[in-house]
């Protein structure tokens, strides 16, 4: 199953670098979205503090369905999802690898957003165990959305208008990561009411529903694939 994943994850990267849709596109659309958020509340410097671990995430889940429609593009030619089933390779693998293919995706955004709110909002890194709490808060994160947008790919690959029904359905789904995620960077930068006690414990709250989500598309991608 690993050594699958590995082949599926090193095959959309490898498409995705030579292409470079995804860079051309994800990159320019996050900083697009701080940008936006910066000049709406310009002039008002203390919303702006309070509200940017929100707007970090909402970017990122934003960014998500861009990702996740690019991860599934090749499948969706005729006759290449036909091709897929009959590789051979494990569908739990081939989950695997579309997940980990999104999560590398979205920890580089994650890494671009933040410098990019530091340098647009002002934000102000505290001690070690802040940052820490940030890296954590990110990478479970990012396992529960990876996990949960290779799943809702694989749900409607093949599906005619999947563009306009994926947000629709994935979103709702991984909103409670978006609280989550944007408690745990509150408790990080100091911005709302959250101890870092407190952040901690959404990140094993993340955690759990990261662990939720990669085991439910273990076990779902196979049947889905052959529903496809």
């Amino acid at each position: 199953m690993l050594a699958d994943a590995l082949i599926v994850v090193a095959k959309d990267l490898r498409i995705e670098w030579r292409s470079r849709v995804g860079i051309d596109q994800l990159v320019p659309f996050a900083l697009v979205v701080l940008v936006l958020f910066a000049f709406a509340l310009d002039s008002q410097q203390t919303v702006l503090a309070e509200a940017t671990p929100g707007l970090l995430w909402v970017t990122i889940l934003l960014a998500l369905v861009l990702c996740v429609q690019r991860i599934f593009v090749t499948e969706s030619a005729p006759g290449l999802t036909d091709q897929l089933r009959l590789s051979g390779l494990d569908p739990a693998g081939i989950f695997l690898g579309k997940a980990l293919g999104v999560f590398i995706q979205l920890l580089a955004l994650e890494v671009l957003t933040v410098f990019g709110a530091a340098i647009l909002y002002s934000t102000r890194f505290g001690s070690v165990g802040s940052i820490a709490l940030m890296v954590c808060a990110a990478l479970v994160a990012s396992v529960g959305l990876a996990a949960a947008g290779a799943l809702y790919g694989a749900l409607l690959l093949g599906v005619r208008g999947r563009e306009t029904l994926l947000p629709l359905l994935l979103l709702p789904v991984v909103a409670p990561v978006l609280i989550g995620a944007t408690s745990a960077f509150q408790a990080a930068l100091g911005t709302g009411d959250v101890t870092s006690v407190q952040g901690w414990r959404w990140v094993g709250l993340l955690a759990v529903f990261a662990v939720a989500y990669v085991t439910a598309g273990i076990f779902a991608f196979g049947p889905l694939l052959e529903d496809t």
